[in-house]
């Protein structure tokens, strides 16, 4: 499975890119995500796609440091629950293992290395997308945001050692030496940051010792597993759904496997792909038709239904009720289930069907 990046890796993407003369949101659309959900930062993609978003932005604006000066909007709080933990951590030591021992939680694709050596701590930093292609403007977004963060533990006049790069010089380093500092290799043997080790032992000045205790507990008490394969499969329907392209075929692609990987990994989690795409569907619809915002209509369009009238159907089968009654008169008390299995207009199979008298009314 290719790894997976939190929406939160964009975020301020569509502000910097109109201050450069780019149309964000085409772009977006054209990476094959939902500009739309940009907003949701905890939902995840394939980190590739991101990548490859990042250097045609890149490209497209003639701007060898976009992804710097993406890093250089960013707070703490776009590492998402994480920085939560982290923030309160006694010490920068302690933050930066934290960080590094958890950071599946926002990004997949990165790992960080921390070592120590004659007074030096170097912080190495690798991205593996899970294939092929240029990542010089996630590396610098990664290398800008880990920046941001030290410099927030060691106070704003802080400065690295050293940071290095794999890739070769930017024609023009000014935005680098804006943000990083002096101190910058580029053409080095690998991305990092070299602190002396008394930084380490640095306390951090945004810690609240009576707050630790709480973090600490959050964090042994959250899921900190990687995404398993039905949370991936979960994300990217609930991604491709308004697109009309939601087929086990597109989320093997955007997983860079077959469709025969993804049914055997969901087997194993005591998954289909059918299932998991109906209950997926039937919790969206649930939200999209009681918070009114969107027609009817326009959620059948949402959800890929062929018209309107199959979406009323599909809903009425499923929940109990037609979408107008649970829209006005809210969640009904269903009658025991028949317990067996139909067959939707739809063409895929669902749980059993309640036993419901009403007619189905469409919304016109």
């Amino acid at each position: 499975m290719k790894p997976l990046a939190r929406y939160a890796a964009l975020s301020n993407y569509v502000e910097l890119g109109r201050s450069v003369g780019l149309d964000p949101v085409r772009l977006v659309r054209e990476s094959g995500l939902d500009p739309a959900s940009l907003t949701l930062q905890d939902r995840w993609v394939p980190a590739a796609t991101i990548a490859d978003l990042l250097e045609r932005s890149a490209a497209a604006a003639q701007c060898e440091d976009f992804g710097l000066r993406l890093a250089e909007r960013r707070r703490i709080a776009n590492l998402g629950p994480l920085s939560l933990v982290i923030r309160e951590e006694p010490d920068v030591r302690s933050a930066l293992r934290v960080m590094s021992r958890h950071a599946h939680m926002y990004n997949e694709a990165l790992h960080t290395r921390l070592t120590e050596r004659n007074g030096l701590a170097t912080i190495r930093l690798g991205l593996d997308t899970g294939q092929a292609g240029e990542t010089r403007q996630s590396v610098e977004l990664a290398i800008g945001v880990l920046h941001g963060l030290l410099r927030g533990f060691l106070g704003s006049g802080w400065q690295p050692v050293e940071t290095r790069f794999t890739h070769a010089a930017p024609a023009d380093r000014s935005t680098h030496h804006r943000i990083l500092g002096p101190n910058i290799t580029f053409a080095q043997e690998f991305n990092g940051i070299i602190i002396y080790t008394t930084d380490l032992d640095a306390p951090n000045a945004m810690s609240d010792p009576l707050l630790r205790t709480y973090t600490q507990q959050f964090l042994d008490s959250t899921d900190l597993a990687p995404a398993t394969t039905i949370d991936r499969v979960r994300e990217l329907i609930e991604l491709l759904l308004p697109t009309g392209r939601c087929s086990i075929e597109q989320i093997a692609r955007s997983l860079g496997v077959d469709r025969r990987t993804i049914h055997r990994h969901l087997a194993a989690e005591g998954e289909t792909f059918t299932t998991l795409l109906d209950s997926t569907r039937a919790e969206l619809a649930q939200h999209l038709v009681a918070n009114r915002r969107h027609s009817l209509t326009q959620i059948a369009e949402m959800l890929a239904f062929s018209s309107p009238g199959n979406f009323t159907r599909w809903f009425t089968k499923r929940h109990g009720c037609s979408p107008r009654t649970w829209r006005t008169q809210g969640k009904p008390t269903l009658r025991p289930k028949v317990h067996d299995t139909h067959q939707d207009l739809e063409g895929h199979r669902h749980r059993p069907a309640p036993n419901v008298s009403a007619e189905p009314e469409s919304d016109r």
